[in-house]
């Protein structure tokens, strides 16, 4: 996993922490809502202000994020916002907590510059032992104070003020005085410089949970629906319409095109198709070659051509389906019929334009695992499990083609495969979910 955090594949974006004020602002935050400090001096936190150095220290990856919900969280700068989300357990924590910080970002400038903001993504549920508890999700509301309880004293100064105002002979209420005189010592004068956080509740409707080794939920339609990737007499009581396991190619097929939730390749509006499916195509040629022990150093597309005449016969099934849209695509041939249970077909799909874009790319991404620069895009969890297991030299090939070809433009690059964003632009989802400073968190 070095290979990919060096090349800024993993862990990357993170906030440094290194000042000795910063990191005490830190250490009072974390006491308050943990109970516990970190010794390092100097560490990395993602946009909640977890740290995968201090996940590492306390040999605790959901130390901020106990039982996978209600995640706690530590602000010490807005500029957290631009930072990924590690070890989240919810396709939607990063998005709530960035709108979040966006939102109130002059109260929280103002607020952590003289202490961190602690805080909380509260719901009603505290434990996702049962299935059913996921679908009890839906209001996500955020919690949010400094150590010293600043806004809190706020509020009680308002409302003192309010009643010195309007009670009549306020002025002989010493106990009223001295109250007040001792909050606004700690909030400063609220009348000119009023810090209030606003915007604090968010509506859950479809995401994505990796409880249960991966549930995607869909209750914005007539049907709640929900496409899992573990077990599935574990989600036996789960209170969904529809329950479609993974590998039950034509129901998910099904569902995505009922719903208007996909478009073909083919038809997709500026896109460059062939050359989208020629490196889809690559990557699937690549993962043969690995498998076969062949060195893949320095790859020229004429060695990709030899590597498919080699190991034409051990190639799958998606590189002909692939290889036969690539023909039409080229004006060499008609456009192929590609069904539902073809192990190509999710591979010519990508979302259409709907606010729950991403979601939909992701779950293509782990419907289309050989295509590791989309799983990498879309659902680096995935794509950091399915690493380990690749052979060094694929390790190798992956991680310097992601580095050279996709880091040096990431727009540009979801803008070309993805088409743009519905609504307003919104950055790459970084879900690093289940991932601890140097590997996996277990699920159990």
């Amino acid at each position: 996993m070095m290979r990919l955090v060096k090349r800024g594949l993993m862990f990357g974006n993170l906030f440094e922490v290194s000042s000795p004020a910063l990191v005490a602002r830190y250490n009072r935050a974390l006491k308050h809502l943990t109970g516990k400090t970190t010794s390092l001096t100097e560490f990395h936190i993602d946009i909640s202000g977890c740290s995968p150095e201090i996940c590492d220290e306390f040999d605790d990856p959901l130390y901020l994020n106990p039982n996978g919900c209600n995640r706690q969280f530590i602000l010490l700068s807005t500029e957290q916002k631009r930072a990924p989300i590690l070890n989240a357990w919810f396709s939607t924590s990063r998005g709530i907590l960035r709108q979040f910080i966006e939102q109130n970002d002059a109260q929280l400038f103002a607020l952590t510059t003289r202490e961190a903001v602690a805080g909380e993504m509260v719901n009603s549920v505290y434990s996702v032992e049962d299935p059913a508890e996921i679908l009890n999700i839906r209001q996500i509301e955020i919690e949010a104070d400094t150590v010293d309880f600043h806004l809190a004293a706020g509020e009680d100064l308002t409302s003192k003020i309010d009643r010195f105002l309007a009670v009549e002979d306020a002025w002989w209420d010493d106990v009223l005085i001295s109250d007040m005189i001792e909050l606004a010592k700690r909030t400063g004068d609220i009348t000119r410089n009023p810090v209030k956080l606003t915007n604090s509740k968010f509506t859950q409707d479809n995401f994505y949970t990796a409880h249960f080794d991966g549930l995607y939920i869909f209750r914005d339609n007539k049907k709640t629906t929900c496409i899992s990737f573990g077990d599935q007499e574990k989600l036996a009581n789960l209170p969904v319409d529809k329950l479609i396991d993974h590998t039950a190619r034509k129901d998910i097929a099904k569902f995505l095109e009922q719903n208007d939730y996909v478009e073909p390749l083919s038809s997709a509006k500026h896109l460059d198709i062939a050359a989208v499916l020629k490196q889809k195509i690559d990557f699937i040629v690549i993962d043969t070659a690995a498998d076969e022990g062949e060195d893949l150093t320095d790859l020229s597309r004429r060695d990709i051509r030899y590597l498919v005449r080699k190991y034409g016969k051990q190639l799958p099934q998606e590189y002909h389906g692939l290889n036969s849209l690539l023909r039409w695509a080229t004006n060499n041939g008609n456009l192929p019929h590609i069904k539902a249970d073809h192990p190509a077909y999710f591979y010519t799909l990508r979302s259409s334009h709907h606010k729950d874009k991403d979601l939909v790319n992701m779950l293509l991404a782990q419907l289309t695992p050989l295509d590791f620069r989309q799983l990498f895009i879309c659902h680096k969890d995935v794509f950091y499990k399915a690493y380990r297991d690749w052979t060094d030299a694929k390790k190798e090939y992956v991680s310097r083609f992601l580095e050279e070809e996709y880091l040096v433009d990431k727009a540009g690059a979801r803008l070309d495969l993805f088409g743009p964003e519905p609504g307003m632009e919104i950055d790459e989802p970084e879900t690093d979910l289940n991932m601890g400073p140097w590997g996996a968190i277990p699920q159990d």
